[in-house]
């Protein structure tokens, strides 16, 4: 089985949870909050590990290692992927559900933050390997899961038919039929129109707001995007239909680039024939980079980092040139780049507003889901631009009021309203 994203690899030596609670840290320092505010809702509620013994096919036991971390449900219930890749890690796990709590909270849905993962490689599996893994792992945690405890979705290395074995291993377990247990899943488990593109969908609903606000005219525009998998894909594939001219392209076989622009159309017929973007350079006028972390440093408009977590840094910030930076990957800015991409006047539209397209298509899944009742893509793409383009409004409302950074803005927004919820419902004891 492929991985979902080709590209993924986080860098190791930069605890994302410690980054995380930064961000949190600068947002929570403007809100003046109190250390009991501070204490009810910065750090996990839940955090689970186990081991999961799976049969392989040659009829030895393997033990995997797995996590589920609940970060914060007083919103509603955990909301969060599940991730299968070898360099999964519990600081990791712990970043993305707290990212996601506030993701949540940004577009106002009604979800708190969760995320899981297995220490493992899905390449590496047979099919039926990976269908024994993924079954155990949801049986393991079955008690946690439910549409109103835990909500798991795909996430880098699983995908639509390993929502599927998920929603069928809890179904089994409660002897009725549950889809809204999971989403992402095919159409035809009830899974939601849109929500393979959504994440990108989303994406470009709020690089559309921000250019109007720093007047980038899109179909003049430039653009890179940093991960070519299905968030990148999608972002470059959208940008293109835009007008934008994509110069620059990566995935986990290096960087293409051509100053007249890529032929999107083509390349991902390219990656559909050979599975990757190697080989690209052979097509005329594309090059590749001798580095593949040149690409940020391009001279463009528009920089789509949609891959990699930690990869602008305090190192290389001072040279990124492009005036707008939509985060499409979960943390690719750390804290000490923000601060110098921010003195520069480099807008960064954060994470939990620009990629939060994905969850709200999720919310939207659980919600037909729930009613037994199915929207068509109009209705679908009707709702995610309302909502992104009101939750765009509503942190560029606080960034301008409060002179603040789009980032710090957006943690205000769900701080705010992450804290209100947790006093109306106050501390059972």
């Amino acid at each position: 089985m492929k991985a979902q994203d080709p590209s993924y690899c986080p860098n190791p030596s930069i605890d994302a949870f410690e980054n995380a609670l930064t961000q949190f840290n600068a947002a929570a320092q403007k809100l003046n909050l109190t250390p009991n505010q501070i204490a009810v809702i910065q750090k996990p509620r839940r955090v689970i590990e186990v081991q999961l013994p799976v049969r392989m096919d040659d009829g030895s036991i393997r033990l995997f290692h797995g996590y589920r971390v609940q970060h914060n449900i007083m919103r509603g219930p955990a909301k969060g992927g599940v991730r299968f890749h070898p360099d999964v890690n519990l600081p990791e796990v712990k970043a993305l559900a707290f990212w996601m709590t506030f993701k949540c909270a940004v577009v106002n849905v009604p979800f708190g933050g969760g995320k899981g993962g297995v220490v493992c490689d899905p390449n590496e599996l047979s099919r039926n390997e990976l269908e024994r893994l993924s079954r155990r792992y949801f049986a393991e945690l079955a008690d946690i899961f439910g549409p109103e405890r835990d909500i798991p979705a795909p996430d880098v290395g699983t995908n639509p038919q390993v929502m599927s074995w998920f929603m069928d291993t809890f179904c089994m377990h409660r002897k009725q039929h549950v889809p809204a247990t999971v989403t992402g899943k095919p159409i035809a488990l009830g899974g939601s129109e849109g929500r393979t593109e959504a994440t990108a969908q989303g994406i470009l609903y709020t690089i559309r707001e921000a250019a109007e606000q720093l007047e980038i005219n899109l179909k003049k525009a430039t653009a890179a995007v940093q991960g070519f998998g299905n968030v990148g894909s999608f972002s470059a594939k959208l940008l293109f239909a835009e007008g934008c001219k994509i110069t620059a392209i990566s995935d986990i076989t290096g960087a293409y680039t051509n100053t007249k622009g890529l032929d999107i159309p083509s390349v991902l017929d390219h990656k559909k024939i050979n599975g990757s973007l190697a080989g690209l350079e052979q097509l005329k006028g594309i090059s590749k980079l001798d580095n593949p972390m040149e690409l940020l440093e391009l001279d463009v408009d528009v920089l789509v980092p949609a891959a990699l977590e930690n990869q602008i840094t305090a190192d290389n910030a001072p040279r990124i040139k492009a005036r707008l930076v939509a985060e499409g990957a979960n943390g690719p800015i750390v804290p000490a780049a923000d601060e110098i991409l921010e003195k520069r006047n480099i807008t960064v539209i954060p994470d939990i507003l620009c990629n939060a397209g994905g969850v709200t298509v999720s919310y939207l899944e659980w919600v037909q889901n729930r009613m037994g009742y199915y929207w068509n893509e109009d209705r679908i793409q009707e709702d995610l631009q309302r909502i992104m383009r009101q939750s765009f409004k509503d942190v560029y409302d606080i960034c301008q009021e409060s002179k603040v950074s789009m980032r710090v803005a957006a943690f205000m927004l769900a701080i705010q309203r992450v804290t209100e919820v947790s006093e109306l419902r106050g501390l059972y004891a």
